[in-house]
């Protein structure tokens, strides 16, 4: 029997860091999985992200020399491992990486030492297991690895430029095509000759002997744009480690799947699916992915359609598609997050303190694929099936992925398990011909576009309505009617009218379009909208109230200055409640959708489950604490580039310039392109007034601000005053009042359920003697003044009881309608079915009824037919119990 080893994941965690910890390195814990500084990656892919502006001089350290255990996802863009994630021993999505750091401080001589201490000395991993490279030309780290730590020269190779390029190579590091860059040193642990490879460098190099388990970085140039390398004032280290793999040679075992951390995952997914066979591949890919999905929505991901939402969502739906293929129908991946939590919150306290709500992000998706994962599968056995074991069609991927919600990779998962592919070229162009379509039904006038000799002629309309709401002078450079272009319009046309220049807002970003008037010596047009057309020309929408208006003429413009005004409160409130929302609920809260009208603002997010009254209390106060503060609204035109490293917040999916316009009041900073207040303080109030879903993870906000919020106050107050005086009270005890009012309410509700059951109890006694006896069978069949149907099933339960072989029809009569209920008890059963007798009833009064064969129920209209048919019922009894 094999002893298990003492090196468990949370030692190997534990030791690396109190290693460095002796070696005078500040441990950091590890950054969010979203990178804070680095707008270009969709993840933190490795430990060194959180340090990016340390190396490239725009953050310095007190201390230069660092340690962390990194949390690094590759599961979307250019690190993509997912499709390989479960049927190879080392691929996951998500992983952890030991990093130690030096910036400016030690160098490779330290370095290398350390590595060795830490992996011979304190691990005990057999030296003579340990090979190591360098780059080709770095001939003082193979000196330092020679002469200083004593490897001998056959285990120490040289990599040169193998990928093409000058320093192009397995062992030369550079950030980006310019700037930091350097020679990097690996080690690799040979598992023995039992495994397939050879050492790096070999043609066998990409089989299982030997594994790279730690990667030294040595920044010491910085690259130029002509490919020469500069040397660094200051080189730097920095180190990578996959615990994961680390774990397995501790461990001796070989795959990643075999160390504690994940058995144990493995083993309650086996209990969850029902799954004995522990080295099913689908318990592995579940495994993985609960990490990844958990520490994504610890970090503030939620599942969505877009971004890193739709990467989480992906993932979830791989896993729940795994769970499926072993045999699970209800909801069991977010039960593996309590034994994710026991095993990593003790290193993750944050995974700890929001495991419950990882569960309940889980659940949802679950819950929601589940709907659709049957039925998906089906779509995609026919589409397999016609395919004859060859390529799945792009428009039947696309068709899996828009009406089932199967991610691409998903189907390509499944179709690789069979041996088909998928085109997935075809694939893009449905999903393209969507987005065209989509973007079509969005245009002005549905539909309506600008002709596209008229975007060819036209010069982009120039906006002046940041500054100014009148202007003169504008000319008039094309008109449309009823979608064509015209050279002159009549008085009483509606048309649109484009000019040179305006001070009408364009509707965009939520905010709306304008309105007001263009006129100039007896013409007058009168703007009821305005809107933007190929993305460039302000379309001023209405009706020519006056004059005849052509082509080339001067008009002065004035916009609705009222209007605007509401407008710009509603829009700067937008902004506050954004920065409110995501500072309550957290990151994770992104804008969804906006509408900034002069009479409201409305604001779709994205977050899973309602915001609780107590929530919504402290979002309003928190925005009017920002209207107080009179914060000035600092706008400034600023590079792409510069406003994402400025902490600008961009919306996904919006498409933007070179240059942007950021918006920046109090700690709210977004990219805009509307019109806002010059100070918050201009706002006055802010009033939400409603909260509720729009769609899965999607919530919305409306809100009120300036005077439209005072009137929404007072209003209130009156409405308030108004029930006080009609409850007998004053506005400070309506509460007490309504309370009591409720509780007397309930307490003669009773009184008359209880009243009822009298009645009902001493009607049923009377009843009891008016039944005939037919053949054994008593047969009863009576209206009742006033019950209801719960008084008559009440009643019928009795008379069932008194009656014993019985088969009973009851009508409870009341403001013109009847309920009807029957009942069939003992030697009755089987001979009278109460269904047959309750539509008896019921088809004659106009009505219709059934139910099960010992008691039914229905309804109809009260009046003499109703007397008339409960007397032909004993003769219908009759006719059902006589021979046939």
């Amino acid at each position: 029997m094999t002893t298990p080893s003492p090196y468990t994941t949370a030692r190997i965690r534990s030791d690396f860091l109190d290693f460095f910890r002796g070696k005078g390195h500040e441990i950091v814990p590890s950054a969010p999985l979203v990178p804070a500084n680095d707008p270009t990656l969709l993840f933190t892919n490795s430990g060194m992200v959180q340090f990016k502006d340390v190396f490239l001089g725009a953050e310095k350290r007190a201390n230069p020399r660092a340690a962390d255990v990194q949390r690094c996802l590759r599961a979307g863009g250019k690190h993509n491992d997912l499709d390989s994630v479960g049927y190879t021993a080392r691929h996951h999505t998500f992983f952890e990486m030991l990093g130690n750091w030096s910036f400016g401080d030690y160098f490779k001589k330290d370095a290398i030492a350390w590595a060795w201490e830490l992996l011979t000395e304190v691990w005990k991993l057999p030296a003579e297991r340990l090979l190591v490279t360098v780059y080709h030309t770095d001939d003082e780290a193979y000196a330092l690895w020679h002469e200083m730590i004593g490897i001998p020269a056959e285990r120490i190779v040289r990599i040169g430029d193998n990928k093409g390029a000058p320093y192009a190579s397995d062992n030369f590091w550079q950030m980006a095509d310019t700037g930091p860059c350097g020679p990097c040193t690996e080690i690799f642990y040979d598992h023995g000759p039992d495994h397939f490879g050879g050492p790096p460098g070999s043609p066998d190099e990409d089989g299982d002997r030997y594994i790279e388990i730690w990667n030294l970085v040595f920044m010491q140039f910085d690259k130029q744009p002509d490919g020469t390398l500069q040397p660094l004032p200051a080189p730097c280290v920095d180190t990578g480690m996959g615990l994961e793999r680390l774990a397995a040679v501790l461990q001796h075992v070989h795959s990643n799947y075999e160390i504690d951390l994940f058995q144990a995952l493995i083993r309650k997914a086996g209990e969850l699916t029902g799954t004995a066979d522990l080295e099913n591949k689908s318990l592995r890919v579940i495994a993985d992915h609960i990490r990844a999905c958990s520490f994504l929505i610890v970090d503030g991901v939620l599942p969505s359609n877009e971004g890193r939402g739709y990467v989480l969502r992906r993932i979830i739906r791989r896993a729940l598609r795994h769970g499926w293929m072993l045999g699970t129908r209800e909801p069991f991946f977010h039960r593996l997050v309590g034994t994710l939590s026991s095993l990593m919150g003790e290193a993750y306290p944050e995974l700890s303190a929001k495991a419950e709500f990882v569960e309940r992000a889980l659940l949802a998706e679950e819950e929601r694929f589940a709907e659709t994962l049957d039925a998906g599968m089906k779509i995609f056995d026919d589409v397999a099936a016609k395919s004859g074991g060859k390529t799945i069609p792009g428009a039947d991927a696309f068709r899996l992925y828009d009406t089932y919600g199967f991610p691409l990779d998903l189907t390509q998962d499944i179709a690789r398990e069979r041996g088909i592919t998928v085109d997935v070229a075809g694939f893009d162009a449905a999903m393209e011909k969507q987005r065209e379509t989509a973007r079509a039904a969005g245009k002005f006038g549905g539909g309506v576009t600008l002709p596209a000799e008229l975007v060819a002629q036209l010069q982009p309309t120039q906006f002046l309505g940041y500054d100014e709401l009148q202007a003169g002078g504008l000319i008039v450079l094309a008109m449309l009617r009823d979608g064509r272009p015209v050279d002159a319009i009549e008085a009483g046309d509606e048309a649109i009218v484009i000019l040179d220049r305006t001070p009408f807002y364009g509707e965009s970003g939520g905010q709306v379009g304008d309105t007001g008037e263009l006129d100039e010596q007896g013409v007058r047009f009168r703007v009821d909208d305005t809107q933007k057309l190929a993305g460039q020309f302000h379309a001023h929408v209405g009706r020519l109230e006056a004059g005849t208006l052509r082509r080339g003429d001067h008009l002065l413009g004035a916009v609705d200055a009222a209007r605007r005004g509401s407008i710009v409160l509603n829009h700067s409130a937008t902004h506050l409640l954004h920065g409110a929302l995501r500072g309550l609920l957290g990151t994770h809260v992104a804008q969804k959708g906006s509408l900034v009208a002069p009479d409201r603002l409305r604001f779709d997010f994205s977050h899973f489950q309602p915001v609780g009254g107590d929530e919504l209390a402290e979002i309003e106060r928190r925005v009017n604490v920002e209207v107080r503060g009179n914060h000035p609204v600092v706008i400034r035109q600023m590079g792409m580039q510069e406003a994402i490293d400025s902490g600008a917040i961009a919306l996904f999916g919006e498409k933007y310039g070179e240059r942007v316009r950021v918006v920046a009041m109090g700690d709210s900073v977004e990219l805009c392109g509307g019109t806002h207040v010059g100070r918050t303080g201009e706002i006055g109030l802010f009033k939400l007034v409603s909260e509720g879903g729009v769609s899965a993870g999607v919530r919305r906000i409306e809100a009120l601000t300036g005077q439209a919020a005072l009137d929404h106050v007072v209003a209130e107050e009156r409405r308030l005053r108004e029930a006080a005086g009609l409850l007998g009270g004053t506005t400070l005890d309506v509460a007490d009042k309504l309370r009591g009012l409720l509780d007397r309410q309930k307490r003669l509700e009773r009184e008359v359920e209880t009243h009822k059951a009298k009645a009902a109890s001493g009607a049923t006694a009377d009843l009891a003697g008016q039944a005939v006896d037919i053949g054994g069978i008593k047969v009863l069949a009576a209206r009742l003044e006033g019950l209801d149907a719960k008084a008559l099933r009440d009643a019928m339960d009795r008379l069932r009881q008194q009656l014993g072989d019985a088969a009973i029809v009851l009508a409870g009569a009341s403001d013109g309608k009847a309920a009807l209920v029957a009942g069939v008890s003992g030697a009755a059963n089987g001979r009278v079915r109460a269904g047959e007798l309750v539509a008896f009833v019921a088809g004659r009064i106009g009505g219709k009824g059934g139910g099960r064969p010992d008691m039914a129920q229905g309804g109809g209209t009260d009046g003499p037919e109703l007397r008339q048919v409960l007397a032909e019922v004993p003769g219908w009894v009759s006719g059902k119990l006589s021979p046939a």
